[in-house]
């Protein structure tokens, strides 16, 4: 049985029950809803206030004029690419605020990888953009990407604000003395650590926004 039919016996079978594979169809989504929900939970419970001194931190580089810069690779690339456009492009009457993503310019990413190699291609790029008042967000569900460890370093002795996001147990990422702020999401699901992630940035971004808000009145 290949690796498919293990996920999606019914698609497979001679015959089927589409009353019993409605219900397991149900049963899964339920399932499914009740562990993301219960790890939001949890991570508020370990990270909600370590969550607001880092929007404050944030908020106070922003005010100054910093920007923030994100990365990540694959399916964390699009998250990074998302992190950019809410504080960029938040739409509502919203502040928005100076972002770009690290992984937008493919002319730029695929110089650096075929030129010098993939483990530098964010550190490089930080090298050339970054200011010392800017913020580097870099999120991982593994947390050991070679890249984002190298970007981290040369964001911490650049003077950023560093924010990293991981999943599992941080990996090497939760070894670096160079992240000022690690969320991790402790999962071994991929889907359910890059759910929550989600929920974190845009937490961090709303509670960055409030405080702007605060500051401004």
């Amino acid at each position: 049985m290949t690796d498919v039919e293990a996920l999606y016996p019914f698609l497979y079978a001679d015959k089927v029950d589409l009353e019993a594979v409605l219900a397991q169809v149900s049963a899964s989504t339920v399932a499914k809803a009740r562990e993301i929900t219960e790890l939001r939970t949890r991570v508020l419970a370990a990270d909600g206030d370590r969550m607001a001194r880092c929007a404050a931190e944030m908020a106070e580089r922003f005010a100054a004029g910093g920007r923030l810069l994100s990365f990540g690779n694959g399916g964390s690339s699009t998250d990074a690419q998302e992190v950019a456009a809410l504080f960029l492009s938040p739409g509502g009457g919203l502040r928005p605020l100076t972002a770009l993503c690290l992984t937008n310019d493919i002319a730029v990413v695929t110089a650096l990888s075929n030129d010098i190699g993939f483990d530098v291609v964010f550190a490089r790029q930080l090298a050339a953009l970054s200011r010392p008042g800017d913020i580097a967000v870099g999120l991982s569900t593994s947390g050991n990407s070679a890249n984002l460890l190298a970007a981290f370093d040369e964001a911490g002795r650049r003077g950023l604000l560093t924010v990293g996001i991981a999943g599992y147990d941080g990996g090497r990422m939760a070894e670096l003395d160079t992240i000022d702020h690690l969320f991790t999401v402790p999962s071994a699901s991929v889907h359910r650590v890059q759910e929550a992630q989600t929920t974190i940035y845009h937490a961090l971004w709303e509670l960055v926004l409030d405080r702007l808000r605060g500051d401004d009145q």
